[in-house]
């Protein structure tokens, strides 16, 4: 049995850069980037870090994630309203089910740690 190796994110790996669909967009058509350094076996398990240009669209979180925000500025609102502004040093968790918007209002880069239970 292979024992469990500890691996060290790779700075070079290559972005994938992309626009969300048309759908999605409430304004802007902000260009995302991903750097994916880790996917485990299961497909349910990632680890990079994301950035966006400024825009706004609708999310709808099947996943859970943790996000440390290293750059930017950005407003995330619940479908109640509420908004929540995350800023560089930030830390927060976005929960399976939660229904809003994400608006970046200044280029936002952050590390991302995502669990996708697998249905």
């Amino acid at each position: 049995m292979k024992k469990p190796t500890v691996l060290k994110l790779d700075p070079k790996v290559e972005a994938e850069t992309y626009y969300l669909p048309t759908e999605k967009l409430i304004s802007g058509n902000p260009k995302q980037s991903l750097w994916m350094h880790y996917t485990d076996a299961t497909q349910q398990f990632f680890v990079g870090i994301w950035s966006s240009e400024i825009g706004k669209w609708r999310i709808a979180y099947t996943e859970e994630e943790y996000c440390y925000m290293l750059v930017g500025k950005s407003i995330i609102t619940d479908q109640a309203g509420q908004a929540m502004t995350v800023v560089a040093g930030d830390s927060f968790v976005i929960p399976r089910g939660f229904v809003g918007t994400w608006e970046v209002v200044e280029p936002t880069t952050k590390r991302f740690v995502i669990y996708e239970k697998a249905v």
